[in-house]
């Protein structure tokens, strides 16, 4: 398999692992999306994506859209976040899905990619 490919165990497909992000992890904002992040307690690297794209952001087809792009940039910048790290990402009202491509999505996310980064190391350190 491609090392570039996203298999299903690096996405959250259950409610409890949602949860537990929204209730425990770290809320970062940026322009159009909100993310929560939750470190893991396990060795093995990497980051598990879950999206929560509402209704209210379009139809289906929209709603897809969105998914997809997100889900692109998280493939491919998956080796710079090596940490073991829960992502939930809920897209803002503002969003324009039609204006959403790659190039957006690289604008919001990478600065953010940084901010969670260096939350997850920091509260690492502040457990040992």
């Amino acid at each position: 398999m491609s090392r570039l490919s996203w298999p299903k165990e690096r996405r959250l497909l259950r409610r409890p692992q949602f949860t537990a992000c929204f209730e425990r992890g770290v809320k970062h904002h940026c322009r159009y999306f909100i993310v929560f992040a939750l470190r893991r307690d396990t060795t093995e690297p990497g980051i598990r994506l879950g999206l929560v794209v509402s209704r209210k952001v379009g139809p289906a087809v929209v709603r897809n859209r969105v998914k997809r792009v997100v889900r692109e940039f998280f493939r491919l910048h998956q080796h710079e976040i090596d940490l073991p790290l829960d992502l939930v990402i809920v897209p803002k009202r503002r969003l324009d899905p039609g204006q959403l491509d790659i190039t957006l999505a690289e604008e919001e996310f990478a600065p953010l990619l940084f901010r969670v980064r260096e939350a997850a190391c920091k509260n690492s350190n502040e457990r040992k």
